[in-house]
């Protein structure tokens, strides 16, 4: 006999390392294959998967020996009901067939007779409850000790259950990191193209991110304006992550930062002992801009006397380090920012105005978030998602009237003060429902130097907000919108205006 206990434990073992070190369907059955063929001859080895989904059957891989035309398929194909197969199935049980010419109920005998198989075995691939497949070996010549052969193969079948499993699990996971993959590299494209924390819906927030996209890919300077918390910090980095840029550095400035006794060695750097405290040479922003982009934020800011060299290193892409003769060339894209007005800057011969058309090549005007609260539940959801996730608390929920009391608040701070407020209540409010009273008690409390009321009766907040739009209607001879409409002395938009006067039955 070909085969003993000690060869079958060989085999096991080797199966188990095959298992570990291939990583295709072909390797691995071609190893299990090579090594059954070692200790017995078949004339045809085969491992079928089967999908119950379907009811078909396909190759686990290409099988090794004879290749019968009628059973041979390089696809999966509709499981015969006659076939070796689906007794495997079936039974879930080893189906042994030691003489293929005397078993008529067998439709694929004649196939394999053709091609001078006459025995075969199949033994099912079961793990955890789940049918796998089966696992066949065919010969043309019926070996002799077929009991001990099939209690040879049986043992060995699951074996080869696992490898399958594995390896069926593998190509799994393989599919799954990949997929995870595409969808990280299509995220981070997608934060490439938007800086995160930057939410909005509003039609005017779209169009002016529309235009960026139409600035992005040029090298020219663009201004950036807008109160403080509007966000220039973030669509200056939008700007740069949309342009060829995107793979240089974003290197900002905050001017209103600078020591204006360093501002030139911060911007363009020093040379060794040019100065005391120079202990070693240092890069300036501009340098480390090179290939990139440089963003000068609160530009209002700069001296008036350190204008003039920004101007020029602008106009040439070069300049020297303090203490150095040598020019050094750089290739940078400049975007600037401020909250102040330049133009009454000039005026007032604080800002050169030379320097101001240098920069305001392209102007971009972020408005504040009193002209486009459509935003604020936007902005709201997310930070609350943001500060729970960085907290690990449940996020906090918000009452309708919660979110009115959000979106009629004129955020001086806009959307830095959204934030602020977010976070303080996730803080103490984490997991619980935001009502408007929590609101209230925030955002409206008493100013310094205001007196509260005292008066015996108190007015509810939508009395008090009907009275002062009366008023503003009034002050205006009922014109809600246009230049001398009540919306604009109110400072909020007429749609948003029309809904309040008529929620508080305000008629004109």
């Amino acid at each position: 006999m070909p085969w003993s206990v000690t060869p079958e434990y060989e085999l096991l073992l080797k199966l188990n390392n095959t298992i570990i070190r291939n990583r295709t369907r072909e390797s691995l059955f071609g190893a299990i294959a090579s090594e059954i063929k070692k200790i017995f001859h078949y004339d045809r080895c085969s491992i079928n998967l089967y999908d119950p989904a379907t009811q078909s059957l396909s190759y686990f891989a290409t099988a090794d020996g004879i290749r019968p035309d009628g059973i041979t398929c390089r696809t999966s194909r509709p499981l015969p009901k006659g076939s070796v197969a689906n007794r495997v199935i079936e039974t879930r049980k080893p189906v042994i067939i030691e003489d293929l010419s005397k078993d008529p109920g067998l439709t694929t005998a004649d196939t394999m007779l053709m091609e001078g198989l006459t025995c075969t075995m199949a033994f099912p691939l079961i793990i955890r409850d789940d049918f796998l497949g089966s696992f066949h070996v065919a010969f043309k010549k019926q070996p002799e000790d077929m009991e001990d052969l099939m209690s040879f193969l049986e043992d060995i079948s699951v074996q080869i259950t696992i490898a399958v499993d594995n390896m069926l699990s593998y190509e799994k996971l393989k599919k799954i990191n990949e997929k995870l993959e595409q969808q990280k590299q299509y995220v981070l494209r997608k934060i490439d193209r938007l800086d995160k924390d930057f939410y909005f819906t509003s039609d005017l927030m779209t169009e002016i991110m529309n235009d960026l996209d139409l600035v992005a890919n040029s090298d020219t300077s663009v201004f950036i304006t807008g109160e403080t918390g509007t966000g220039k910090g973030h669509i200056a980095r939008h700007i740069h992550n949309l342009s060829h840029r995107r793979e240089q550095l974003f290197v900002k400035v905050n001017c209103a930062a600078l020591a204006p006794t360093l501002i030139e060695s911060e911007l363009f750097g020093h040379a060794k002992g040019s100065f005391t405290g120079a202990a070693a040479r240092r890069t300036g922003r501009f340098e480390m801009a090179d290939g990139g982009t440089v963003f000068l934020d609160e530009i209002g800011e700069l001296p008036l006397q350190s204008q003039a060299k920004l101007l020029q290193v602008l106009e040439d892409k070069s300049f020297e380090r303090v203490g150095e003769s040598r020019p050094i060339s750089v290739d940078f894209r400049v975007i600037s920012a401020t909250n102040q007005d330049l133009k009454k800057k000039m005026r007032e011969q604080k800002f050169r105005r030379d320097l101001y058309y240098r920069l305001n090549t392209i102007h971009i005007r972020l408005p504040p978030l009193r002209e486009h609260p459509e935003d604020i539940p936007l902005l709201i959801r997310c930070f609350t998602t943001r500060f729970a996730e960085r907290m690990k608390k449940p996020e906090a929920t918000y009452s309708p009237s919660a979110i009115d009391e959000l979106c009629r608040y004129r955020w001086p701070g806009n959307v830095r003060e959204v934030q602020n407020i977010v976070e303080r209540l996730m803080i103490h409010r984490g997991g619980h429902m935001i009502m408007e009273t929590d609101i209230r008690q925030l955002l409206h409390s008493v100013e310094p130097g205001e007196a509260p009321a005292t008066e015996d009766k108190f007015l509810t907040r939508a009395e008090m907000e009907k009275r002062h739009i009366e008023k503003a209607l009034a002050a205006c001879n009922g014109a809600v919108g246009g230049k001398h409409g009540a919306a604009r002395l109110l400072g909020i938009p007429r749609s948003t205006l029309q809904y309040r006067m008529k929620k508080l039955g305000i008629s004109t």
